[in-house]
C-alpha cells in the first residue's frame, strides 16, 4: 500500500470556464462590430442591418458593451491559461507531512505552498451549507483550532462523494472524522 496520497485540484481549466470565455468573446466581438458598422455606415456583421443604427446613442453603447465583454473574456482566457486555483494536496505518511500547493495569478505570490505535520492535524471536518450558493467543503482541523480548506472551488461535490473523500482521508491520516456539519 502506498504511503503517499496525492489529490489533484482542478483550477480554472474547467469546461464551464472555456464555455463562458468563448461565449463572452463572441458576443463582445458581435457588439463591437455592430457599433463600428453604425459609425462607418457599412455592414461589418453579415446577415444584419446594423449600419442602419444611429451611432449616437446606440452605436457608441454597443462599442462600449463590446469592449467590456472582450476585456472580460481576455481576463477569463488568461485565468484559464495560468490555471489559477489549480494544484494538488499531498499527504505523505512516510515523512509525516501534508503539502497543499496552489497556483495563483502571476507575480511574487503566484505559488502558494503550505506544509503541515500530520501530527499537528486533529481531525478532518466536513462542512455542508445548502441554499442558493451551496458549499460542500473538507477541512484539515489542526490542534490549534485552525481549519484549512482542501477541496476545490466551484461546483459542489455530491454528498456521497464528499463523505467518501473525507472518510478515506481520515483513515489514511489516522485521524478522526468530525461530525458532518450542516448549515
Amino acid at each position: 500500500m502506498s504511503n503517499i496520497r496525492t489529490d489533484k485540484i482542478l483550477g480554472s481549466r474547467r469546461l464551464s470556464n472555456y464555455w463562458w470565455a468563448t461565449t463572452i468573446l463572441l458576443g463582445g466581438i458581435g457588439f463591437f462590430l455592430v457599433g463600428l458598422s453604425s459609425y462607418f455606415k457599412i455592414e461589418l456583421l453579415p446577415f444584419t442591418k446594423s449600419y442602419e443604427l444611429l451611432f449616437l446613442p446606440q452605436g457608441i453603447i454597443m462599442i462600449f458593451y463590446g469592449t467590456i465583454a472582450i476585456l472580460v473574456s481576455i481576463f477569463l482566457w488568461l485565468t484559464i491559461l495560468w490555471n489559477v486555483g489549480g494544484g494538488y494536496n499531498e499527504f505523505n505518511t512516510d515523512k509525516g507531512n501534508i503539502t497543499i500547493f496552489r497556483l495563483g495569478f502571476p507575480g511574487k505570490n503566484r505559488i502558494l505552498k503550505l506544509s503541515y505535520n500530520i501530527s499537528d492535524i486533529q481531525s478532518i471536518k466536513v462542512n455542508i451549507q445548502e441554499g442558493l450558493s451551496p458549499k460542500r467543503e473538507i477541512y484539515l482541523k489542526t490542534k490549534d483550532k485552525r481549519e484549512i480548506p482542501i477541496t476545490r472551488v466551484g461546483q459542489p461535490l455530491l454528498l456521497s462523494e464528499i463523505e467518501n473523500q473525507a472518510t478515506s482521508l481520515a483513515q489514511f491520516l489516522g485521524v478522526v472524522l468530525e461530525g458532518i456539519e450542516y448549515k
